[in-house]
């Protein structure tokens, strides 16, 4: 008796390509997933430039005007609140420059490439 050749779908532990699967096709969903990779890298940038300068959450408050929760808040990946004019008293406050920059964005019938979903 001949067996089948079934082939069975490749088992990953890459976080993102399981992620990629789950996701699909749907541009809602990739563009929520997206904001998110955003919103986690924006806290990153904030958290290590402060750390970098030696600075603790409530010293940096008190040098842009407001109370350490808010530093907490704006360095957790979860907040969706950044604002450009918070975000420049930051980095006046730890004497860096804020740069922005576009991006060529792509379409919602296209998959971003993997590299993409990297925040």
């Amino acid at each position: 008796m001949k067996k089948s050749s079934t082939k069975k779908p490749e088992r990953t532990r890459d976080a993102l390509r399981l992620i990629d699967g789950m996701v699909g096709d749907d541009p809602g969903l990739r563009r929520l997933i997206e904001e998110a990779g955003v919103n986690a890298h924006i806290a990153q940038l904030i958290y290590d430039a402060r750390v970098a300068a030696g600075m603790t959450q409530t010293h940096l408050a008190k040098l842009i005007g407001t109370s350490q929760p808010v530093i907490a808040r704006l360095e957790d990946s979860d907040y969706h609140g950044h604002s450009l004019s918070m975000l420049n008293r930051i980095a006046a406050a730890l004497n860096r420059r804020l740069e922005l920059r576009f991006v060529p964005g792509v379409s919602p019938q296209t998959k971003p490439p993997r590299d993409r979903l990297r925040a």
